[in-house]
């Protein structure tokens, strides 16, 4: 049944969004549907080699996205924070590097452009 949901979840994000986030939930409301999003927790490439723990997320951004079957869509977007355990320093992922990589489809990076600006 996983793969079922995870397949018609893939049809309804912008491709490649699942590649970088899970989907964790599904909302129904009055205001229409909540996708639910969390990024993986898999560090930034330049950290790789440095002693790192997860430090929970940043404020959720909500995006609405287009309707399915007359329902609104919001996408509530939850991105991961990291704490380097030798500096203390807090660190997140650089979507603006990550769009300009060769790994990117061009939906995708427009949909980021939108969220980050």
């Amino acid at each position: 049944m996983q793969d079922a949901y995870q397949t018609l979840v893939s049809y309804l994000l912008p491709e490649g969004m699942l590649e970088h986030f899970d989907s964790t939930d599904v909302l129904q409301d009055p205001a229409g549907l909540q996708l639910q999003l969390e990024e993986k927790n898999t560090l930034p490439l330049a950290y790789q080699d440095q002693r790192c723990e997860s430090n929970g997320f940043l404020p959720e951004i909500k995006l609405q996205d287009f309707p399915i079957r007359g329902q609104k869509v919001t996408l509530c977007i939850k991105r991961r924070r990291w704490q380097l355990l030798d500096t203390q320093e807090v660190i997140a992922r650089d979507w603006n590097l990550v769009q300009q990589g060769a790994r990117m489809i061009s939906e995708f990076a427009a949909f980021l452009k939108a969220v980050l600006g």
